[in-house]
């Protein structure tokens, strides 16, 4: 089956769904989320949302934000280096990201790296904890990062631009735009860092010599409210990345590396009585090159495009019932130096069902079969069920088959890669408690992960690296969280604490995997009166090993950052804030023999009109 005909059959469906007869009741809301299918069937497993109010007292990159105000652990070569996760002792290509609704885990190496995504371009950010395969399909293994884009049908002309400067020569512009009335609305930004990013390594003479990166990012979302029953939108998102490759305590380089990468997506909404019809086409686009010197002009490259278009059917008969199908198909085409152009093809079928059995008590399943050219894609299911029994406790349970399928460098690397992969397959389970009083919430989850067919690169007889299905993992641990928030007259206080522990064994070698700290903890902490804010953050990572033998060992660290900021004018349109990270000048790293920085500071100015 050609995309063409699969784009056509869809829209036949749309067309034919469209026409059919209206209910007067039914609306469209004024705020409808590109990734609405995350809100309806999580019921039963943990999602956090970090608002816009939280994301604007981080710093910029979305590494920065997760490592402080979420449970995963992240590896960086350095700062603003690549950026990898660790989520409930998995790793980075078993951890999704969703861009309003869509996975866009690289094609090429199964991973996105969290330092080319600006927290700040987006309006909230979504973790979904535990497996997410039947809706999200590869990687949702960890856990899903949700990156939302809102658009609001209102009457609405915005301003902001945020201006930063801060040590090593790190300069940050970053402007955002946003227009709407009742009938269409659009959200425009601009995002700019440069850094020459030569911090001192701590206790030595060294510096960090070819660290210098320059990131740009340009978002353009519109929305165009048809009647009250349709809406059309369009998602936009262009990077561009030249990153120095920083080196290590032992080796410097002269690495670099350019990342350009464009994603669009066009989404129609419709309302039709009982149902809510909604098509999705995209287009993903990644390339990049990288030099092992980057004063010559040789450089090896890798490029992937994707096309998909998915349609979700969503039926609600009742209050207590609603019912899901989605129908996903996805073309890509992947080359580069060391890979010789391939194609592949995926069709995906999904059913959701969730049921309101009583008002205490639902349930909610789900199933997905995938259809490809390179692979065999097992059956993948998904069940759960919430049961409230009172106002201020709920009880989760849910439990799921996942899978990572190989990637383009996996199976076709040139003299390397290994086209009999099998997809990577995990069941896992878990057990959550949520109790809320008032203004304090805790929440406190247990999971189970058993990955089976885990792909390791590792050297055949004659010393050749290539990929098999070799390793076994299980991953089991406790996440918990607890929060206050208090306002009284013109004092507003927030206490936010995490604490996780993750035992991740590899079964054949019975060790620790490596870069899964068995604990991390973060704190953070934000009070307000009248023009004053004050702000601090503190992140504890546990030791890591860095060898499968469990022989090397990272030690564990504590960071503490503090900040404050001024709103300025009776409208407070202007705010001023000062931050120190790394206030206790902590040498640490947390990838072997790559320090990160000491003790540094950043100003900014936020404007809004």
């Amino acid at each position: 089956m050609t995309i063409k005909k699969v784009f056509f059959l869809l829209l036949l469906h749309l067309s034919a769904f469209a026409v059919a007869q209206q209910d007067t009741i039914a609306h469209l809301k004024t705020v409808f989320v590109a990734d609405n299918t995350l809100k309806k069937f999580s019921n039963s497993q943990r999602v956090t949302t970090i608002n816009d109010s939280v994301i604007s007292k981080n710093q910029s990159s979305l590494t920065s934000l997760l490592n402080f105000n979420s449970s995963i652990y992240f590896k960086e070569n350095g700062l603003g280096m690549v950026s990898s996760p660790s989520f409930r002792g998995t790793t980075a290509q078993q951890t999704a990201v969703i861009w309003n609704g869509i996975n866009i885990n690289s094609q090429l190496n199964g991973q996105t790296d969290f330092n080319l995504v600006t927290a700040t371009n987006f309006n909230s950010i979504n973790i979904r904890s535990g497996g997410g395969s039947v809706i999200y399909g590869s990687s949702a293994i960890g856990g899903s990062i949700h990156l939302n884009n809102e658009l609001e049908f209102k009457n609405l002309f915005q301003n902001n631009i945020q201006i930063s400067a801060g040590s090593f020569n790190t300069q940050v512009f970053n402007y955002k735009l946003k227009i709407a009335t009742k009938k269409f609305a659009s959200d425009f930004s601009f995002f700019r860092i440069s850094s020459a990013n030569n911090y001192p390594y701590l206790n030595t003479t060294q510096v960090n010599q070819n660290g210098a990166f320059t990131n740009s990012s340009f978002n353009y979302n519109f929305g165009y409210k048809v009647n009250n029953f349709n809406q059309i939108k369009i998602y936009s998102q262009v990077l561009d990345s030249n990153r120095n490759l920083s080196g290590t305590l032992a080796v410097n380089t002269k690495s670099n590396y350019v990342d350009f990468n464009v994603r669009s997506m066009m989404e129609w909404i419709s309302i039709q009585n009982k149902f809510i019809s909604t098509l999705k086409v995209a287009y993903l686009s990644e390339n990049y090159r990288y030099y092992e010197d980057k004063d010559d002009n040789i450089f090896s490259f890798g490029k992937a495009n994707s096309y998909i278009s998915r349609y979700d059917l969503s039926f609600k008969p009742n209050s207590k019932i609603m019912l899901n199908a989605i129908i996903d198909f996805t073309k890509i085409i992947g080359n580069g130096s060391s890979i010789i152009q391939n194609e592949r093809n995926v069709f995906s079928n999904i059913v959701l069902f969730k049921h309101q059995v009583v008002k205490k008590l639902l349930y909610e399943v789900g199933i997905r079969k995938e259809i490809t050219t390179n692979y065999q894609s097992p059956i993948l299911y998904s069940f759960g069920f919430q049961f409230k029994p009172n106002s201020w406790y709920t009880v989760r349970v849910n439990g799921s088959k996942n899978f990572r399928i190989p990637t383009f460098n996996d199976l076709y690397w040139q003299g390397q890669g290994n086209i009999n992969l099998q997809p990577e397959i995990s069941h896992q389970a878990e057990i959550g408690h949520d109790i809320v009083f008032k203004d304090l919430s805790f929440t406190a989850t247990v999971f189970l992960i058993n990955i089976d067919n885990m792909i390791q690169w590792a050297p055949n007889l004659a010393g050749v690296w290539s990929p098999k299905n070799i390793k076994n993992v299980v991953s089991k641990g406790l996440e918990t969280n607890i929060a206050y928030s208090k306002k009284y007259k013109k004092h507003q206080l927030f206490l936010n604490a995490n604490y996780t522990f993750t035992a991740s064994e590899d079964v054949f070698l019975k060790k620790q995997t490596i870069y899964v700290p068995f604990h991390k903890t973060t704190f953070s902490a934000a009070y307000s009166f009248r023009n004053i804010g004050l702000m601090y953050q503190f992140l504890y990572n546990g030791a890591v090993f860095t060898s499968s033998d469990n022989e090397y060992i990272l030690k564990s660290y504590k960071i503490s950052n503090v900040g404050i900021d001024f709103k300025i004018g009776k409208i407070q349109n202007a705010k001023i804030t000062f931050q120190v990270n790394n206030i206790l000048n902590q040498n640490y790293q947390n990838v072997a023999v790559r320090p990160m920085p000491g003790r540094n500071y950043n100003l900014m100015l936020n404007l809004k009109f």
